[in-house]
């Protein structure tokens, strides 16, 4: 999906060959006049982002551009794996920083000077990701900056993530379908990332683009956001909201942000209530594709109300009923509420990641009951109903005979009754 487009920055630097320079601030795009934003999620320690990474910067690597041409076999169309706003993105290999251990596998971005996107979201990039850390958070490893005879190059190396993305394995049908169970553990994953960034740092992060393709997958099928090219620090205290130019994308932009250009956190709890329903559905939120009735997920999805008859008619057809019905119900109420129409009335993240965690308890402990019975519901039905033909009990024994002897009874008795019939009509 395209992104919207966003208000450009006519000021770029033009002679930073290093570490992007944050000590002047970061400014937000204002749809009025600009001003500089220094949110706060604590009274008590009011850093910013340009303090925060002045602090953490040091532990990134910075690369030469011959470093990342040569990890890359020069940056060859074999060693593509992916292509978005931004540019393109390589797999490749580089040596440690102690140069002692083996090489390591990374995923390079390299700008495309072209592209919507440019110098100023590989610096938001830059300077967000340099200050978080977290599980569910792609890690960047370094950045390079050159500006030659040339022109600009701007690359970003992150952790290389081997199984792609949420996106492709939620509708590329060349992959194989996601349990269940993996689905579950990448919905967490996922909230817990988004929750880390609203309320886990000195400055609250508004993440601005969650969609199913910046959900990225590692060997263990961890989720880890990645593409932070748009995110932005959230309100100063004692403001509701950032005003900024729009930007994200169709089909999991917040309407009410759309309409009025003012970002909150509860504008990614929107976009994630729409991959909650991706993961339940197997549909992308804007599918051109389908008839008209059913492009936009969200309008599709109103047929099958969470506790509704046909609520089941929504399923992935891949899962092939392998889920659990009572969580799929619960996990749909949440994207609900996620989906509220006025943003006050969405949880917050923390709350999301709570109810994921109870809906998965919940779900794990009822799968461990039916285990520990060694039979389903049904089967267990069939148990009752139907005895052991082989060695049948003695209660089964006792009630057969007393049968016969009822059929014996009822027989004699109709035995007589017809002799009598019989003697009535000679008379």
């Amino acid at each position: 999906m395209k992104c919207f487009p966003y208000f450009k920055d006519k000021s770029r630097c033009r002679e930073q060959k290093s570490a992007p320079e944050l000590k002047g601030g970061m400014k937000t795009e204002f749809s009025g006049t600009e001003s500089v934003t220094k949110s706060l999620c604590s009274d008590i320690s009011p850093r910013s982002i340009p303090e925060l990474y002045e602090e953490k910067a040091h532990k990134l690597r910075v690369f030469s551009f011959s470093e990342l041409k040569q990890a890359t076999n020069d940056f060859t169309r074999q060693r593509k794996i992916g292509e978005g706003g931004f540019g393109s993105v390589y797999k490749g290999s580089i040596k440690p920083a102690d140069d002692k251990s083996d090489p390591v596998l990374v995923a390079v971005k390299k700008l495309n000077r072209d592209g919507l996107q440019g110098h100023k979201q590989w610096v938001a990039e830059v300077q967000f990701l340099g200050i978080v850390e977290h599980p569910n958070l792609v890690k960047l490893i370094g950045y390079c900056a050159v500006d030659g005879e040339r022109g600009i190059q701007r690359l970003l190396v992150y952790e290389f993530m081997p199984n792609k993305s949420l996106e492709d394995h939620l509708f590329n049908k060349a992959y194989p379908p996601l349990s269940w169970k993996v689905r579950l553990q990448i919905l967490l994953g996922a909230a817990q990332g988004l929750a880390y960034l609203h309320e886990g740092l000195e400055v609250q992060v508004i993440y601005r683009d969650f969609k199913s393709s910046n959900v990225l997958l590692d060997e263990n099928f961890t989720p880890k956001l990645s593409d932070f090219g748009l995110a932005r620090e959230g309100p100063m205290t004692g403001h509701t909201h950032v005003s900024t130019a729009v930007v994200g994308t169709y089909g999991y932009a917040a309407p009410d942000y759309i309409e009025t250009g003012r970002l909150t956190a509860k504008c990614d709890v929107w976009s994630f209530g729409v991959v909650l329903y991706e993961i339940l559905t197997g549909r992308r939120s804007l599918e051109r594709s389908l008839p008209t009735v059913e492009q936009k997920l969200l309008e599709w999805v109103k047929q099958f109300p969470a506790d509704g008859k046909r609520f089941g008619l929504m399923m992935d057809p891949r899962l092939q009923h392998q889920y659990s019905t009572t969580a799929a119900r619960k996990i749909a109420k949440l994207a609900d509420t996620c989906l509220l129409k006025h943003p006050k009335d969405r949880p917050k993240m923390s709350q999301v990641v709570e109810t994921l965690e109870h809906i998965i308890q919940d779900s794990e402990e009822a799968s461990c009951l039916q285990d520990c019975d060694g039979v389903s519901e049904d089967n267990q039905l069939d148990s009752i109903q139907m005895p052991n033909q082989l060695e049948p009990s003695e209660s089964w024994k006792r009630r057969m005979t007393h049968l016969a002897k009822l059929g014996e009874h009822l027989e004699g008795a109709s035995r007589r009754r017809f002799m009598i019939m019989q003697r009535a009509k000679v008379v």
